[in-house]
């Protein structure tokens, strides 16, 4: 039996019409239930579905996928299986889930393999060797530029003519719902000649994607833009927390250090991009033309809303920002084709982010440092408080979800809660 396109399907387990978990979508993570041990799992509706159970009653072994696989604790394993089988256990699951095929028919098995969110404890889904944080939305480095250096010319000569980034720190991104401790530092308080060592007071959000590295490369091998694709298993929604005053007095000359590497957050899901092919959209116009290995054709971003939300210790709730991943300048395609035009060599649950993505109106800032300008236009709260950083106690939750004629795909959130420095 041919199966029909998933975009037609239909599934039997109820899904509400808002959700980012159809059965277009069906993303991969890892699920600890009580009492049990973490297992490869996929998201429908308000309800995780561990594939293991799947693969024990033998859902597909004709695929000749290893059974084993979707019992790890991280999905690196079934990551390096490759897109080609992948992609079929993310159709087959869909085959499962389809209220009009039999063949494949699980629905007798839904107790025991189909458990609500609520019952189900989402990891951090990927063992993550290396991280890369880069810097490719042109309305925030215009941002940051203006505030810190000319308004006039808020660029540096290079920004244009490839895709800035850093290395960070993998050791310390951590999944949606673990608390971020506030980090300590040194600091230059304004008008003083000497640092200071404390708390930070100046404690910000990055509103970021981020992709998931699916093939390795070998040292001196490079990717194609033209390639690059084969590379990319998926996304995730990325909050790179971030102290802006440790920030401003160490980063030159060497980037930021301890401003960045004490947290960043995750979501639990990782988002195919084959689930994203219905949104695939152009990214803005690049000029001057970029070099020969950075040329794309074709339409490369998507149209994916951001959201980032404000939760306050006594319950009140504020949109902090709504912007658009199709802003970013630089693409995952030339992101990933300049990581690798040296030779350096990228491995499977590599994690690769886009830098803070904001859009051309205020509205669309992806961090309080622009939105706030700083802290000299502070953000009025509902119940009459005031931000301009975030303080203790204080919930960052994004959010993310492509839409489009009735479809809607997301990403879930990367929540994260603010505790007192030790």
């Amino acid at each position: 039996m041919e199966y029909k396109r998933p975009s037609a399907a239909r599934t039997w387990v109820e899904v509400p019409s808002d959700s980012d978990f159809p059965i277009q979508n069906l993303p991969f993570g890892i699920g600890q239930r009580s009492g049990e041990l973490p297992k490869v799992c996929t998201a429908i509706g308000d309800y995780v579905a561990d594939l293991s159970v799947l693969a024990e009653h033998g859902f597909f072994d004709d695929l000749l996928v290893p059974r084993p696989v979707f019992h790890q604790a991280v999905l690196n394993d079934f990551i390096a299986l490759g897109k080609e089988k992948t992609r079929a256990v993310r159709t087959r699951i869909a085959q499962i889930l389809d209220d009009d095929l039999e063949e494949w028919d699980a629905s007798e098995l839904r107790d025991f393999f189909l458990f609500p969110q609520t019952e189900v404890e989402m990891l951090l889904p990927l063992q993550i060797g290396d991280y890369t944080d880069f810097y490719s939305s042109l309305e925030h480095a215009s941002n940051v530029g203006a505030m810190f250096r000319d308004p006039q010319n808020p660029l540096l000569p290079n920004w244009r003519h490839l895709p800035v980034a850093y290395h960070g720190r993998a050791s310390s991104i951590v999944v949606s719902g673990t608390p971020i401790r506030r980090p300590q530092g040194q600091t230059l308080p304004e008008g003083q000649n000497l640092p200071v060592f404390g708390p930070t007071r100046m404690l910000d959000f990055e509103m970021e994607t981020a992709f998931v590295i699916g093939k390795p490369t070998t040292p001196g091998e490079r990717v194609s833009t033209e390639q690059a694709e084969e590379y990319l298993f998926g996304m995730v929604l990325f909050n790179d927390w971030s102290a802006r005053d440790i920030q401003k007095w160490e980063y030159v000359p060497l980037g930021p250090f301890l401003s960045k590497n004490f947290a960043s957050t995750i979501s639990p899901w990782v988002v195919t991009l084959d689930a994203l092919e219905p949104f695939r959209t152009a990214g803005p116009a690049q000029a001057p033309e970029v070099l020969p290995y950075l040329r794309v054709d074709g339409e490369k971003s998507y149209d994916i809303q951001l959201e980032a939300h404000l939760r306050t210790a006594d319950g009140v709730e504020y949109l902090f920002c709504r912007t658009n991943f199709r802003h970013l300048y630089w693409n995952m395609c030339q992101q990933l084709a300049h990581h690798t035009i040296n030779g350096c060599n990228i491995r499977v649950g590599d994690l690769c982010a886009s830098g803070t993505i904001s859009g051309i109106t205020p509205d669309s800032f992806g961090s309080l440092l622009e939105l706030t300008w700083n802290g000299s236009n502070p953000i009025q709260l509902p119940n009459g408080a005031k931000r301009t950083y975030l303080e203790d106690g204080d919930t960052v939750v994004f959010k993310g979800f492509a839409q489009k004629e009735g479809l809607r795909v997301g990403f879930g959130e990367a929540r994260g809660t603010i505790l007192t420095s030790f």
